[in-house]
Parts: C-alpha cells; sequence; structure tokens
C-alpha cells in the first residue's frame, strides 16, 4: 500500500481523477477542481478549568463556492489533520452538487479530545473557534453546522458568538442548532433517514422486498442509531449486529432498535446488551446481511477486506468508509453501493432547509421536511442511477460524474475556467 493509500484527501482527488476522466474534462478544470479554493489554518488559545491554557489547532475549508454559499459541518477529533478537512470539503462540495442544492462545499474542524472535556472548556473552545474564523462566516459566505462529536448545544454556542460579535440577529450562519433557536424539524434524523430512504430506492431497483431481511451497523452514533430505528420502521429490516469503537454485539434472531438504542443511551456502550454475543468491528462488516451500514470513520473498507464483504447493499452513513481498491472489489462481487456523499446527504439536505427557513423567518412542519426530503434523496437516487446504467461504472463514479460535471458547468458559467 503506497503512502497516501489511506489519506483522506489524497482519496478524494483520486476519486475526482477518475471522474474527470470519464467526463472528458479539460486539464485547467481538472485542476482547479483537484484543490480547495481557500483553506485556513488557526491556533486557538483555551483557558482549561485547572487555570491553564492549552493551545488547540482549528481548520476551516472552503472547497468550491461556484454554485452557492460553502456549507459543511465542523469535527472535534484528537485525530483532525488539515487533509481530513480537505477531503471532506471536498466530499461537501460533490455532495451538494449530487444533491442539487445551491450550495458549495465545506468543512471545518479542531484537534482535540472533547470526551477528555468538561462542558465549560467546550463552551469557550467553540466561542474562540468562532472568533478566529467569524470573518469567513456568513449565509452568504459559509455556513457550518455539526458533525463528529458536536452538538447542536455546541451550535448554539458558536451561533451566539457570531451575533455577539455582529450586534444582530444571524440564525442562519450555523445549522444542527436547537429547535427553539432556529433549528429545523427533522433535522435530527435526516442523515439516516435520507439513506433510509435510498436504500429503499435501491432494492426497487434490484427488486429486493426488504421486509423481514436482515441488517447491521457498524458504528453507533446519532446516524447508526437512526438508521437502526428508521430501517426497522420504514424498511422492515431485521437488525441482527451493531458495533461502536468499544467492539460489537451480534443476535441473529435480531434485535428491538429501541432497546438497543436506551441500552447505548444509558450504558455509553453496547458491549453487555442482554442476550447478545460480541464481535468485532472488523467480523461486523463480513456478515452475510442484506444490507450494511458502514456509519463510523474512514477507511474501513479496503482492498485487504472487501472481497469478504457479502452485504447485497452497503449504504454509507459515514463519511469515506470505502477506498477506491475497495470500490472495484465490490463492484465486481455485486455488492451495491450507495456511496457516501448519495447516502448521507441527508443532514446537509434538511440543513439546507433550516437556512432557508431562516432566511425568510418562516417554519415547516416535520411531515413537510420529511416529504421534501424524500422527493430529494429519490431524486437523486435515480439521477445517479441512470449514469450508472448509461455509462456502465459503479454507482459511486457515477455520483462523482452527476456531481463534478455540475460543478464544472458552473465554474465554466462564471468564467473561472
Amino acid at each position: 500500500m503506497c503512502e497516501d493509500s489511506l489519506n483522506p484527501f489524497a482519496i478524494a482527488q483520486r476519486q475526482l481523477d477518475e471522474a474527470a476522466e470519464k467526463l472528458h474534462l479539460d486539464e485547467a478544470t481538472h485542476e482547479f477542481l483537484r484543490w480547495p479554493q481557500r483553506e485556513f489554518i488557526v491556533t486557538i488559545p483555551v483557558k482549561m478549568d485547572d487555570g491553564k491554557f492549552k493551545v488547540f489547532k482549528g481548520y476551516r475549508v472552503q472547497y468550491n463556492s461556484s454554485r452557492g454559499p460553502t456549507k459543511g459541518g465542523i469535527r472535534w477529533h484528537p485525530d483532525e489533520t488539515i487533509d481530513t478537512v480537505r477531503a471532506l470539503a471536498a466530499w461537501m462540495t460533490w455532495k451538494t452538487a449530487v444533491m442539487d442544492i445551491p450550495l458549495g462545499g465545506g468543512k471545518g474542524g479542531i484537534t482535540c479530545n472533547p470526551k477528555e472535556m468538561s462542558e465549560g472548556e467546550k463552551e469557550r473552545l467553540a466561542r474562540a473557534y468562532i472568533r478566529a474564523v467569524g470573518r469567513l462566516l456568513g449565509v452568504t459566505k459559509d455556513v457550518p453546522a455539526p458533525d463528529v462529536y458536536t452538538t447542536p448545544k455546541i451550535m448554539a454556542w458558536m451561533m451566539d458568538e457570531f451575533e455577539t460579535i455582529q450586534e444582530e440577529s444571524h440564525p442562519g450562519v450555523i445549522t444542527g442548532k436547537p429547535i427553539p433557536l432556529g433549528g429545523s424539524q427533522g433535522r435530527g434524523d435526516a442523515t439516516a433517514r435520507g439513506g433510509v430512504y435510498c436504500t429503499r430506492e435501491a432494492a426497487k431497483v434490484l427488486n429486493i422486498n426488504l421486509d423481514g431481511k436482515t441488517a447491521a451497523i457498524q458504528g453507533f452514533g446519532n446516524a447508526g442509531q437512526y438508521a437502526a430505528l428508521l430501517g426497522e420502521e420504514i424498511l422492515g429490516l431485521k437488525i441482527i449486529a451493531v458495533s461502536d469503537s468499544k467492539g460489537g454485539i451480534i443476535n441473529k434472531n435480531g434485535f428491538s432498535a429501541k432497546e438497543l438504542v436506551k441500552y447505548k443511551l444509558e450504558n455509553g456502550q453496547l458491549k453487555g446488551f442482554p442476550g447478545a454475543d460480541d464481535i468485532t468491528n472488523e467480523e461486523l462488516l463480513e456478515l452475510d446481511v442484506t444490507v450494511l451500514f458502514p456509519s463510523a470513520l474512514e477507511n474501513v473498507i479496503t482492498e485487504e477486506n472487501a472481497a469478504k464483504i457479502k452485504a447485497t447493499i452497503s449504504c454509507e452513513l459515514a463519511n469515506g468508509p470505502t477506498t477506491p481498491e475497495a470500490d472495484l472489489i465490490l463492484h465486481d462481487n455485486n455488492v451495491f453501493v450507495l456511496p457516501d456523499f448519495l447516502a448521507n446527504a441527508g443532514g446537509v439536505t434538511v440543513s439546507y432547509f433550516e437556512q432557508v427557513q431562516n432566511t425568510y423567518n418562516f417554519y415547516w412542519e416535520l411531515d413537510d421536511v420529511y416529504k421534501m426530503l424524500d422527493k430529494k434523496m429519490t431524486r437523486s437516487f435515480h439521477d445517479v442511477y441512470y449514469m450508472a446504467q448509461k455509462e456502465k461504472v459503479h454507482m459511486r463514479l457515477a455520483a462523482y460524474m452527476v456531481s463534478v460535471a455540475r460543478v464544472a458547468e458552473a465554474c465554466k458559467l462564471r468564467g473561472w475556467v
């Protein structure tokens, strides 16, 4: 494996390169789309509870704004790097384009371990980050949102800090906020719900009745928990295995999704769930199930284990869970992959709905949000599936071709390349 084989930004560039070749993009447009338009690294000193200062590295990448203001979450993670943020910003660019939303792609992050921080320390870090990057943000510039280890509460602190600096109300500057502060109905389960809608459409084209079929979920955070609940409720899936960072559990007779979520929230882990056997994250990925939901972090399906994946459909709720080498193996083995920036685009779609509601100060009912999300996800799935059939390529490459073509067109119409 070469040095860059698991570098997320190198992977994002290679995926773009493949789409550019299939689309016959000219050299200048291709090169322009390989790199962020703007990126910022900031140094953030924060006073900790013990009275000492700790210095954190923060990032904000605005990858491409040809189709509208950039949009993307803020991750807090001990392994956060500029390359991770670049990759996620690139994927956000393709995600908003594949959903045909009038936004570009951005991403932010801070290298930190929020699990070791108090609420006060997290609030001071959130506000300090906004003081460092606030001039870059705004509903017509760049709109952050929650991501790994950030929450609606953290978004509320960030929005408040931005409004304090501006001395006026700007609810649309941040999405994923608590509902009393301008958050949208339906945002909490949007990522998983969008993936479940995509899985439903995939089952239709594959002529599979999902009712009673088996599913496994790797990663049991927000997206994984809702995938269990909604997979059971909407699709009739039987959840037989789930895992988190501390390990996984399996019961071939199936779990109650509600009981799983309740246990995880009460105990902070899945291990020890009554009537379940232990299973590793690696073993879970290789189970013979109808639907696999990779819902954790990047690079969990690689050329090393791709041949062992037996799922019929892989619905990627995580960002970047599958490497390019693994994609080819899965395609050859008839695993139908719903690529991340299509499958998990429900989150950014409802974030866009939130931004729209904030801007014209009128808020929608939950059923309306669900109906519009369903319509958007369904149309986008079929745009990608049509491209895959027409060009005889796998779904990820098809999704790239749809989105890159749209972004390239916008860049050309603006006269940038």
